[in-house]
């Protein structure tokens, strides 16, 4: 058992969260009951998650995607309400880090794609305003466009939108979970054969054709599984606490 506040304290100063400029409040955002021994996690705080958190008697839900976003209407009304309503009803705290968790370097989203891919990163690439959230590295053979999408298929479950480029052949290849798809540009200028994200937009396709880089639209959720998991698992060693990761299918 643990504290809520030493365990919100301790997690923040994990990742580190003062150093990020983020689109939402990272650390607790919904306070419960006091003391923490079963942590939920999951990747969405949506309904589905918080019901299975209720059925299986959690004290706190560990999110990668929380509430209380920038520029979202603050109004307490319709599924805000109702998902708020029914965490405070319970009693249950909400926990929530977006960036700080994709940036870890241990238990972050980026490091753990990274484990479950079998890669091993050789450095960081990222946006214009100095956020290194990418990752590359070079592989240990060469592998095809359609290897590759088979590998993450095989790993990730499910099936990645490919946009192949001109060579076949692919050596180095960068990564950035989630909605990171902006992040191919940045793949280019690192000269990396191949680049994998999680969401794709319609820009996307036209950057990678004109600039001959293969694309794979991996899911942002299927990419985004492993951080909270590693989180989650971290905290519950650190404190002796329960922890149950619970996945809510969404095909993203």
């Amino acid at each position: 058992m643990v504290t809520l506040q030493e365990l919100t304290h301790h997690t923040n100063e994990l990742l580190d969260v003062g150093r990020f400029q983020d689109y939402c409040p990272n650390g607790l955002q919904v306070e419960g009951r006091s003391e923490v021994q079963l942590l939920v996690s999951g990747v969405t705080a949506s309904m589905g998650l918080i019901d299975a958190a209720i059925d299986a008697g959690a004290d706190a839900i560990l999110v990668h995607h929380g509430y209380f976003w920038k520029g979202e209407d603050a109004r307490i009304t319709g599924m805000k309400r109702r998902r708020l309503q029914r965490l405070l009803g319970s009693d249950i705290s909400l926990l929530a880090y977006h960036l700080p968790l994709d940036a870890h370097d241990e238990v972050g989203n980026n490091a753990q794609l990274a484990r479950v891919l079998g890669l091993q990163s050789s450095g960081t690439f990222g946006a214009e305003d100095g956020l290194q959230l990418g990752h590359y590295a070079t592989l240990e053979r060469v592998m095809s466009g359609e290897s590759l999408a088979q590998h993450l298929q095989k790993c990730l479950g499910r099936v990645p939108l490919h946009i192949p480029a001109p060579s076949s052949s692919i050596r180095s290849v960068g990564w950035c979970t989630g909605a990171a798809q902006s992040y191919i540009e940045a793949a280019v200028a690192q000269g990396l054969d191949a680049f994998i994200s999680g969401e794709i937009s319609e820009p996307t396709v036209h950057v990678a054709r004109e600039c001959g880089i293969h694309y794979f639209a991996a899911g942002h959720h299927a990419t985004e599984r492993f951080g909270v998991q590693a989180l989650g698992e971290y905290l519950a060693a650190t404190f002796g606490l329960r922890h149950r990761f619970i996945d809510i299918d969404n095909p993203v």
